[in-house]
């Protein structure tokens, strides 16, 4: 027989397997003896007073064997003399797409302008330690995408958008933990990530799919309001009638060429703001009301969001026990980002705390058109880059000085591994944001005592939260409203914001492009 309950738990309990079984013991009412396996199902965190408490949702095996069923990888057919289909970008939304096409039966062939993902190190330790940014191989282009370096977070809200299980579990087939399909909010860390990459790349290579890395498209060839090909810089032209357009959110130069070449694009608002570091052992006093975490408990995250004149003034991309990462994709820019490792071990915590914005305020980048709030992105950017010294050091600021806005006499040394420049981030920041931030952060020093302090170090700036254009598509066929075959998806689109929504709608596409094909 077999049961599901709830179970409400101290986290040395919902830790200690003898201590569930006794508990479960005495809620069905049966001897621990009858109890053949116990299966967690599900498992959050529950902080919101004392003692933390742990939710468990458990199927409880009583006088029954349990036979535990491997995630096995798919059993797709080969396709290397099928259909082709063209997809540019090797991040998630790519990836997966790719994925879907062998499932349909037809060959995906992937152009990534980036390296293969254990290549891609070595330009991140160029632009950590020598500050020298690659344009096409860096924290955001390469195999696997923005996410593969930079955290691996999968929780989404877009569970309406698709099967956000299949994703999962297509994900453990790879060789993630299981344990991404039981935690509320599920992680794999930047180093578990590059070796799923990895069996992915061989999964669609064995089946006969294709990819090509250092291969960055220079033109997509539009005829008739149909897509043709696309041509390689530097290289020949590829024929197809469709392509599947998966590039992120930070491939400004397809952006551009798009508009060069009289495709609708349109501006889209996003949010931006700063990187804020604090030593994981406060965050863990003010989110557990505790002087010490113990064992039982992993380090803790936080998510908050407040309205300062009608904005929204919120935490993104929150990486427990992580570190800030360099992820400009262009010399003369400095941009940050957060990632965890998978034990989430390091002694610091740090978290985007973005400000919303709004359509209006890029209207002194109105002559770039519908690149305008990219625009406006890039000049933060650059402005950070200038005010660092021209290098990939960042500019920063204690919290406390940023709220009386003053510049910071000394700053600790940071997770941020190319260093920081004590900056008044003021000249950085437009003032509407600057001011956004100084209220945002007096207001969250309010609702978690203790957080608002000098020992926090805000960096400038956090700014590619999500892409500063959409590429309008056909809510039905996922088609380019205007070129027939050419199918944006994920973030650079506008249509997703992580791993799990960029590899849901990447799968949406595919299958909505091969359909065109029958």
């Amino acid at each position: 027989m077999q049961k599901e309950y709830q179970l409400h738990l101290l986290p040395e309990e919902a830790t200690n397997p003898a201590a569930l079984k006794s508990i479960v013991a005495r809620k069905t009412g049966v001897r621990e003896d009858e109890i053949s396996h116990i299966e967690i199902l599900k498992r959050s965190i529950d902080a919101r007073k004392r003692p933390v408490k742990i939710n468990l949702k458990v199927a409880v095996f009583i006088n029954e064997d349990f036979e535990r069923v491997e995630i096995a990888v798919p059993a797709f057919g080969e396709v290397s003399g099928a259909d082709e289909v063209i997809i540019i970008g090797a991040g998630p939304a790519g990836l997966f797409a790719a994925l879907k096409c062998l499932e349909l039966g037809k060959k995906p062939v992937i152009f990534e302008r980036g390296r293969d993902v254990r290549t891609r190190r070595r330009d991140l330790k160029a632009i950590n330690i020598d500050h020298k940014v690659n344009e096409d191989s860096n924290y955001c282009f390469g195999e696997g995408g923005a996410g593969t370096y930079s955290d691996g977070k999968l929780y989404t809200r877009s569970k309406k958008r698709g099967d956000v299980n299949e994703v999962l579990r297509l994900l453990v087939a790879f060789g993630a933990s299981k344990e991404i399909l039981v935690n509320a909010h599920p992680h794999i860390g930047t180093n578990k990530l590059p070796g799923i990459i990895s069996a992915i790349r061989g999964f669609i290579l064995n089946h006969g799919g294709e990819f090509h890395f250092n291969s960055r498209v220079s033109t997509i060839w539009i005829e008739s309001k149909s897509v043709r090909g696309i041509k390689i810089r530097g290289g020949d032209l590829v024929h197809s009638g469709r392509i599947i357009l998966a590039t992120g959110h930070s491939a400004r130069d397809i952006f551009q060429m798009l508009v060069r070449e009289k495709v609708i694009i349109e501006p889209k608002a996003f949010a931006l703001g700063v990187r804020v570091e604090h030593p994981q052992s406060l965050i863990d006093r003010i989110q557990y009301h505790c002087a010490t975490r113990g064992p039982f408990l992993p380090p803790a995250p936080y998510s908050i969001v407040r309205q300062v004149g009608g904005r929204g003034v919120y935490s993104f991309c929150m990486c427990p026990g992580g570190i800030i990462a360099p992820c400009a994709t262009s010399p003369g820019e400095v941009v940050t980002n957060g990632w965890s490792p998978s034990k989430r071990d390091q002694p610091t915590a740090n978290s985007g705390i973005v400000v919303e914005l709004r359509m209006e305020d890029f209207i002194n980048f109105k002559d770039f058109g519908p690149l305008s709030a990219m625009e406006f992105q890039r000049s933060i950017e650059q402005s950070a880059w200038r005010e660092a010294g021209q290098t990939q050091s960042v500019p920063a600021q204690r919290m406390g000085d940023f709220v009386r806005g003053r510049s910071s006499a000394d700053l600790p040394v940071t997770s941020y591994k190319p260093g920081v420049s004590s900056v008044e981030l003021g000249r950085v920041l437009p003032p509407f944001i600057y001011k956004s931030l100084q209220q945002g952060f007096q207001l969250f020093g309010k609702s978690m005592k203790g957080y608002l302090t000098n020992e926090a170090v805000v960096h400038a700036p956090e700014s590619r939260t999500s892409s500063p254009v959409r590429i309008p598509r056909d809510p039905e066929t996922l088609e380019h409203v205007q070129i027939k075959g050419l199918y944006p998806c994920g973030e650079g689109a506008g249509y997703a914001g992580g791993i799990v929504s960029a590899a849901i709608d990447g799968m949406k596409c595919a299958a909505k492009c091969v359909s065109s094909m029958k």
